[in-house]
């Protein structure tokens, strides 16, 4: 089996640490990694890679916490279009590795965003690395979109969460994907009420001397029964669970998911390791190690499969 590998790296937020350990397991394995491409998240764990820095970027990574998040969260007050303009963490990012032209890289690394304007994917091969990390990583609503000549870029998980058919390949090599937006259902916390104790305050009004009419018992235990069945179905109605953010957050999760079966179905990958959309929130980078390790396990899966079915 070839040793060289065409690696691409999903987008997904936090869970895109996990893109850190895929890449451990790889090198572990004996594995070279010829070429990389990466969309949102995955851009910034392929361009720092493809710089010969992930190990100074994982050691920034693990001591990221809820203050340093919070520190980069440049406010965009003035502006209708976006919460976060995201010049503070492209900034800090920058002293971890220093920019460089994408086309100046250890090797072939292709970043991608999507124009708003013209629906289309934008393509870097070349031209400043962090000036195609901030594009893609631009998350509608949160980060201040990146306009570049006639073009308004976003988030390249909008059309191309796990974009395959554009990572550089050579004779020979093994593509190799990580998704870290797997396919996942929708975490729904549904308390179930307790019932309403009829009997129990039936008996606390006896143990006091009283005395409950018969009728009057029949009908405290249909209204029991009766409140109960509408509390059960309530807490059952998926609707009512399911607030405005909540739907947007959904609404964005399932175009993802599509997006990327669609990608998979197009460009086939050789090995397909996989991390559940709602493994990680996208903003749990406090979780950094947990996710790494999460990763390094998932990619090893992937890879025993692989190597059972050469085997066979």
């Amino acid at each position: 089996m070839g040793k060289n590998v065409a690696l691409v790296l999903g987008s997904g937020g936090a869970r895109g640490l996990a893109h850190i350990g895929a890449i451990e397991a790889l090198e572990e394995r004996g594995y070279t990694i010829s070429s990389i491409a990466g969309c949102s998240m995955g851009a910034i764990i392929a361009g720092m890679y493809a710089a010969g820095q992930l190990k100074e970027a994982k050691e920034w990574f693990l001591r990221v916490d809820k203050q340093l998040i919070l520190r980069m969260m440049d406010v965009n007050l003035l502006s209708g279009n976006s919460l976060v303009k995201g010049e503070r963490i492209i900034q800090e990012l920058e002293k971890v590795v220093p920019d460089r032209p994408l086309e100046e890289l250890n090797i072939p690394c292709t970043l991608v965003a999507s124009d708003m304007m013209n629906t289309e994917e934008v393509v870097f091969r070349t031209g400043s690395l962090f000036e195609a990390v901030r594009a893609s990583i631009s998350i509608p609503l949160f980060f201040k979109p990146v306009q570049i000549d006639n073009r308004l870029l976003i988030d390249g998980g909008v059309l191309n969460p796990l974009p395959l058919h554009i990572v550089e390949r050579t004779e020979g090599d093994i593509l190799v994907a990580m998704d870290i937006s797997g396919k996942d259902a929708m975490p729904m916390e549904m308390e179930m009420p307790d019932p309403i104790d009829v009997e129990g305050r039936i008996a606390a009004i006896e143990a006091r001397g009283w005395d409950v009419p018969d009728g009057l018992e029949k009908q405290l235990r249909a209204l029991g029964k009766k409140v109960d069945d509408i509390r059960r179905r309530r807490a059952a109605d998926l609707g009512r669970n399911v607030n405005f953010f909540g739907l947007l957050d959904r609404m964005s999760d399932m175009q993802i998911q599509q997006n990327t079966l669609l990608s998979l179905k197009l460009t086939p990958p050789d090995v397909y390791a996989v991390m559940r959309q709602y493994a990680y929130n996208t903003f749990d980078f406090d979780k950094a190690e947990q996710i790494i390790a999460d990763g390094y396990r998932i990619m090893n899966e992937a890879l025993d499969r692989y190597e059972m079915k050469g085997e066979g």
